[in-house]
């Protein structure tokens, strides 16, 4: 196991050094430029050309990507333009907002999804079923930004139950987080029910049943925890898919948290920012992906890991 840890941390690093080259790259090729956003369109060439090299953009892009990771190796994620204030101190105080949205998000789009899954596979051909598959259908249809908008007039501004700005206390994370969970729970509700029939279906199941095993024990001792392994990896990729989703939700709540800092990073063209919150996003999706890896010798013993 101990092995295993260290070569999948060995290949991460490749992985992220790809993934810095791409976004200091990429966000050079943004249309707009940050020294016109902060000089205005009044500035001279001379002032132009002097903030260009106190940020080094005068300089290729090979040789600013080696200055960047130099910099992360001495635990600097540079500076904003804007504010002058350093990226790393920034991303620490909205980090936190972010991470406890979407670890609620995910542990109740997890319990409620699989909950519906099973529940649906067990009422195969059922109305329950296809209440069940509709709903999911819709969840998944429905844009993050539209149900945050709908959740917000309904239960903020017409019923008034809810707080619908800021993370003050712990009625201000309802509205946040169901926003956020929804479509997670509809993916892992589908996954978890094809997963679960054909679980169903195998001969060691219809063995057991025929065997007198209750069924209870059956369908809970067995059958689920075989068919969690799809699952896993949907719960593991949905993780990551809130962190980045979060983005939308707290820029709709006004939540201070890393999804709207790095999209006012995005409008105004400061990339340090850009680069911080990326890759802090990138860095848990590896991490996160890992730990998915680890969690399937959970479920399935056969796995061994080498």
């Amino acid at each position: 196991m101990l092995e295993y840890i260290v070569k999948r941390i060995l290949q991460i690093i490749p992985v992220l050094l790809i993934v810095i080259f791409l976004i200091v790259s990429l966000t050079r090729l943004v249309p707009g430029d940050p020294v016109s956003n902060i000089l205005g369109e009044e500035a001279n060439r001379e002032q132009y050309e002097e903030l260009q090299e106190k940020f080094g953009l005068d300089k290729p892009i090979i040789i600013q990507y080696v200055d960047y990771l130099g910099d992360l190796l001495h635990g600097d994620m540079g500076t904003t333009y804007f504010r002058n204030l350093p990226v790393s101190k920034e991303i620490g105080d909205r980090y936190p907002n972010t991470f406890r949205i979407a670890v609620m998000a995910a542990v109740v789009s997890t319990i409620i999804g699989i909950i519906l899954g099973v529940t649906a596979a067990l009422n195969r051909g059922k109305a329950l079923d296809s209440v069940i598959m509709v709903l999911s259908l819709i969840a998944v249809s429905t844009p993050i930004f539209f149900l945050c908008i709908i959740l917000m007039v309904a239960f903020g501004v017409e019923l008034k139950w809810l707080p619908v700005m800021g993370l003050s206390g712990w009625k201000h994370y309802i509205l946040p987080v169901t926003s956020l969970a929804c479509q997670s729970i509809a993916t892992i509700a589908r996954t978890m029910r094809s997963s679960m029939l054909d679980v169903l279906s195998e001969d060691y199941i219809r063995t057991a049943w025929a065997c007198g095993i209750p069924r209870r024990v059956v369908i809970y001792k067995n059958a689920i925890r075989n068919a969690m392994i799809p699952v896993v990896t949907v719960i593991g990729f949905q993780f990551g898919s809130l962190l980045t989703g979060a983005a939308i939700t707290e820029t709709v709540f006004s939540i201070n948290g890393m999804g709207s800092y790095m999209i006012n990073g995005v409008t105004s063209r400061d990339y340090p920012v850009i680069q911080g919150t990326i890759l802090v996003f990138a860095t848990v999706f590896v991490v996160v992906n890992l730990i998915t890896d680890l969690c399937y010798g959970l479920f399935d013993p056969r796995i061994s890991y080498k």
